[in-house]
């Protein structure tokens, strides 16, 4: 402020004495004074444009530099010792700021591709619930190619039955779902802050390896308590009870027995059943024309469908489709399949088997009852049946024999009532 007044006086000193040379008579002594004001008025002018004025510029050159984020570009010393070392802690100033930010972007790039990386699904939500981001695991969760597919849309659009359940989730829940594909996830829902507001995220877990070879451990211990204490003395009952049988001359004595016997027989089958769905062998791939394979494979689901009522049509492309996979696993899945979908359309029902060229995909539909919401998460948990004659093992061979494929599947009722098992190879 005090340097402002100085610099005004000694502007106006200025113009005075400018303004007295034009009328005082240029050989006489006041215009010599004058002059001699005149000059140091200029002089004072320069020094303190050196003294003040560049300061005042390379402060404002500062203040742009870190309005417009330049942590390059360094200010010029303006020949003042104190204004100099101003710059100098100006400069050094910058230079760190340039360190950090160079910090953090290499920080804000690890994390990046850390997260894109994960195998854990992150998803980054607007307020308004849309999908503000995610990386590459969550886009494939959600049945997205990309993950900038996935943004700007609404949880609930996706299409995917996690997709629903991920709208539903609670601020700070934690929920593992079992989807209608045997994919089980673990689910998360938090917040982080940003620019003092709280943003939503979810975590998706996949944890369907680790729960299959659990569940594969459970039946192991079932089956060797059950063949400890039932195969050990099955055979010699059955072999017992139809000696009895046969040498018996009482009638209803003979048919309770044969009753006894069949009925260890099935002991016997359920057991062989047990064991059969944890020792599926790894499957031998091999490179495959589906459409010829399914035509081949046509008289035994025509004759699974005529079992029970219900009529069978095959669409089948006229192209080949070449997949790699073990024919013979693939076959048997497709028969469990094709088996449920007859009995639940039963006498009079339908039963369509479609290949499609897009996937390849191959679509199981059936017009029975369908699948209601409380058994949609169950289909593929061991030991679970709607049927009253069922184990369930039918749809946890098909689950293993597509896991191992690697192949994407579902099972669901749509809004149509028709149940459709769809199996994507990939």
């Amino acid at each position: 402020m005090i340097a402002s007044r100085k610099f005004s006086f000694v502007i106006i000193l200025l113009f005075v004495a400018l303004g007295l040379l034009l009328l005082l008579d240029s050989g006489s002594l006041a215009y010599k004074i004058v002059w001699g004001v005149a000059v140091i008025c200029v002089i004072f002018v320069v020094i303190f444009h050196r003294k003040v004025t560049r300061p005042l510029r390379a402060i404002a050159n500062g203040v742009y530099m870190l309005r417009e984020q330049d942590f390059t570009n360094r200010l010029a010393h303006v020949g003042d010792k104190e204004a100099d070392q101003v710059v100098d802690l100006f400069n050094g100033m910058m230079m760190s700021l340039k360190r950090e930010r160079r910090k953090l972007r290499e920080q804000d790039y690890l994390l990046s591709l850390l997260i894109d990386v994960s195998p854990m699904g992150i998803i980054l939500l607007e307020p308004d619930e849309a999908i503000k981001g995610g990386n590459r695991a969550a886009a494939d969760f959600l049945g997205f190619v990309t993950p900038e597919e996935m943004s700007g849309s609404l949880l609930t659009a996706t299409g995917s039955r996690l997709g629903s359940i991920l709208a539903q989730l609670a601020n700070k829940e934690i929920r593992v779902v079992r989807l209608n594909d045997s994919m089980v996830y673990r689910c998360s829902r938090l917040t982080f802050m940003q620019g003092g507001s709280h943003h939503p995220f979810i975590l998706v877990e996949k944890l369907t390896d680790e729960v299959m070879k659990a569940e594969r451990k459970s039946y192991e211990k079932v089956i060797r308590m059950m063949a400890h204490e039932v195969n050990n003395s099955l055979a010699s009952m059955i072999t017992v009870i139809g000696t009895a049988a046969q040498e018996t001359s009482d009638a209803d004595m003979a048919e309770a027995l044969t009753v006894c016997e069949r009925r260890c027989r099935d002991m016997g089958a359920f057991i062989t059943k047990f064991a059969s769905a944890v020792k599926i062998p790894e499957p031998v791939r091999v490179n495959a024309d589906l459409t010829y394979m399914l035509h081949s494979w046509l008289p035994t689901f025509e004759s699974i469908c005529a079992a029970t009522g219900a009529k069978f049509n095959i669409s089948l492309p006229e192209d080949e489709i070449m997949v790699m996979m073990d024919s013979v696993q693939i076959e048997q899945a497709l028969i469990n399949i094709v088996k449920n979908a007859a009995e639940s359309a039963g006498e009079g029902g339908r039963v369509n088997l479609k290949l499609e060229k897009q996937g390849p995909t191959i679509t199981v539909t059936d017009n029975g009852p369908g699948i209601s919401p409380e058994a949609s998460g169950m289909l593929f948990v061991p030991f679970f049946t709607t049927k009253p004659t069922g184990h369930g093992f039918g749809l946890l061979l098909v689950s293993e024999v597509l896991n191992s494929h690697l192949c994407r599947f579902s099972l669901e009722t749509g809004s149509d009532g028709l149940t459709r098992f769809r199996i994507r190879f990939v």
